[in-house]
């Protein structure tokens, strides 16, 4: 792939096709956790986006920019439950018919979500990658048009759009932290971050349990793990795409492994002392700012909440076994 096929100027391209139909987010100071991780922390709040998550923006991007002959052929995806929801509105806003494969684990809430936007459900294999795969047969046999959920131009450069939006909120920010599953929300914000300036530094998280990107970077080439581990649903991605990792290798400056333990710390913050709620992908960059683990001092921080479709047992499950263990002290 031409590492210039995506660009700043196609991710502003993707912004004015996207506006319309999607939320700007806001930009919110958080005190509480500037104090905490000696930085100025602001929040990118994408858990208040439409269907609650940024996978819309790199959905619309893509959808709406479809040829009519591959709008008539229908569309299908694979997702582990946000770009599914992305996919299903933007599918039904052009009146597009859309199947859906999903994870039979995938959280019944996204599930749920999925189907009442319209979209055909399918629900096949442990992972996102064996939900990917059995996609691909179906859209074989259907000759539908797929909608990679992070591997593809027109995706990344609708998720390059909430660059676009901290760097219109705040001039001057010196860093965005955002999570890493397959790579297309960080190889988005790198490019229209350090297209537009290349001191902004981009740093990625991922889950301990989930380290796909993290691996390939040190490996010098993509990698695919035998298995994944983590509560963080959305980025439990056994290997990045193609374009995203060449993407990732050439801007992103940094990325961090967080455990079980401090994406469960994070949620548990973010409810409780920031009245936020946030599913274990959207909050891993708060977790490693609360774990020490990014050191900005005195910098202007934007931190990407990219979701809040957190399944309420689980989160039930979290908040029950945090006032058991406060009660057993």
């Amino acid at each position: 792939m031409d590492v210039h096929e995506l660009n700043l100027v196609k991710i502003k391209e993707a912004w004015q096709r996207i506006t319309p139909f999607v939320h700007q987010t806001p930009l919110q100071h958080s005190r509480t956790l500037s104090e905490i991780a000696n930085c100025q922390v602001h929040l990118k709040l994408e858990n208040m986006q439409k269907t609650g998550s940024f996978k819309i923006r790199g959905a619309v991007n893509k959808i709406f920019s479809l040829r009519p002959e591959e709008m008539a052929c229908g569309v299908i995806t694979a997702s582990a439950g946000n770009h599914a929801q992305g996919v299903a509105w933007a599918a039904k806003a052009c009146n597009v018919p859309a199947i859906v494969v999903m994870p039979e684990k995938a959280p019944i809430a996204k599930v749920r979500a999925t189907k009442a936007y319209g979209a055909n459900v399918v629900l096949y294999g442990q992972n996102y990658d064996e939900a990917y795969q059995h996609a691909r047969i179906l859209q074989a046999e259907q000759n539908r048009t797929f909608i990679h959920a992070f591997d593809d131009p027109a995706v990344i450069a609708g998720q390059g759009t909430i660059a676009l939006e901290i760097m219109s909120q705040m001039f001057d920010v010196d860093a965005i932290i955002a999570p890493i599953g397959g790579g297309g929300l960080i190889a988005g914000l790198a490019v229209a971050a350090k297209e537009h300036n290349p001191k902004i530094k981009v740093i990625g998280v991922q889950a301990a349990g989930a380290p796909s990107m993290a691996q390939s970077l040190a490996c010098g080439a993509r990698s695919c793990l035998a298995s994944v581990s983590t509560i963080a649903d959305g980025i439990a991605v056994k290997q990045p795409g193609d374009i995203t990792f060449d993407y990732t290798q050439k801007y992103v400056d940094e990325i961090i492994l967080v455990t079980e333990e401090e994406i469960i710390a994070g949620i548990l913050f973010m409810l409780e002392r920031g009245k936020i709620m946030t599913e274990g992908a959207g909050v891993v960059g708060i977790a490693a700012l609360l774990a020490d683990k990014i050191k900005l001092p005195m910098q202007k921080v934007a931190a990407v909440i990219s979701g809040g479709n957190i399944d309420p047992m689980l989160l039930s499950m979290l908040i029950e076994d945090k006032y058991h263990q406060v009660a057993c002290w």
